[in-house]
């Protein structure tokens, strides 16, 4: 697989190499239902990425909580020089629950030890601010990430769900080398603003959910039942109304990718791929086949006339529903 720069702003050679595609570890800890498989099964399916040349692995000490970390860091202990880690600080978590942003200076301190222990690293590759905490000037958090890549505890600084604002007075601060934020071909928010923004700074942009949490890969069904817990269950656009009326838009997607003899889950990830070179997918997945199709997306090539019409198609045919709850959606774009 072909590699991309995050952070080409940075200067030559100081970007982060990564994999065009990379796998976001969440579900095989938390959000996504019952696992198909047992914890030696996710580690074979993440040793199963890295060898198709999947090298770009999301994790995050909110997710589990703690325990992705851990199955990652045990995944990758033969392999470490083959992959790029990134993960995340910025939650309070009291128990086993998150209890509200955390982006005290003291508090990134801790969570970078922590993620470095149960990952079982000297350095992460990529320590992005979760959520923005609007109780914490975003200056002070750039601040403390520089000095603890200063301490080589960490080798580039990100951002997840920020608004252009945000991203340019961090910038100011300490280089951002990647934003994270969700974003496909039916979630269009960072387009107006925060794309540009990543452009004009050499900013790397790392979509997650680019499958639209599973519904782009035209596997969800009108009438889809999601387990209590499930992250799906309380998403405004997963309502049986919703997930309806949102079938007109994977139906194109889906003959679109009959004509050229692929997935629609490898059309929305081609799309993306075509948008910007500094665009890296992350989709996450528990399966190894799954791996395989998402990795063979950097082989599909779309035509201008494709891309177009993928580009019109939300606004076309129309998005029914908000990507999160009401609580969610009050987070993203600080």
């Amino acid at each position: 697989m072909h590699t991309r720069i995050l952070g080409e702003g940075l200067g030559p050679g100081r970007g982060l190499a990564v994999s065009a595609v990379g796998l976001g570890a969440m579900g095989m800890s938390m959000s996504y239902g019952p696992n198909p498989g047992d914890r030696a099964d996710m580690i074979g399916v993440l040793r199963h990425a890295i060898d198709r040349g999947v090298t770009f692995i999301d994790t995050a000490e909110v997710y589990g909580p703690f325990d992705n970390e851990r199955l990652v860091g045990e995944a990758i202990a033969p392999v470490r020089d083959q992959v790029v880690v990134a993960t995340k600080f910025g939650f309070r978590i009291e128990g086993t629950a998150m209890a509200g942003t955390d982006s005290r200076p003291s508090h990134i301190r801790d969570v970078a030890d922590a993620s470095l222990r149960r990952l079982g690293i000297e350095t992460i590759d990529l320590f992005y601010q979760h959520r923005v905490d609007p109780a914490v000037p975003i200056e002070d958090v750039a601040g403390t990430v520089g000095e603890l890549i200063a301490e080589g505890k960490v080798r580039h600084f990100g951002l997840s769900e920020a608004s252009a604002a945000t991203i340019r007075r961090a910038h100011a601060v300490q280089p951002v080398t990647a934003v994270q934020s969700e974003y496909s071909l039916w979630t269009r928010d960072p387009e107006p603003e925060v794309l540009p923004t990543c452009a004009a700074l050499g900013i790397g942009f790392v979509p997650f959910s680019p499958l639209g949490k599973g519904f782009l890969t035209g596997t969800v069904s009108a009438d889809a039942q999601f387990a209590a817990g499930e992250i799906r269950a309380r998403v405004p656009r997963f309502t049986p109304e919703n997930l309806r009326a949102n079938q007109v838009l994977v139906d194109r997607v889906r003959a679109l990718a009959d004509a050229r003899d692929a997935t629609p889950g490898q059309i929305a990830l081609a799309w993306l791929l075509a948008q910007q070179p500094f665009i890296v997918p992350i989709p996450g997945t528990r399966r190894r086949e799954r791996v395989d199709e998402n990795a063979a997306a950097t082989a599909v090539r779309l035509s201008a006339d494709d891309v177009a019409e993928l580009d019109a198609l939300a606004a076309t045919v129309g998005v029914a529903g908000d990507r999160y709850d009401a609580a969610g959606m009050a987070a993203v774009g600080l």
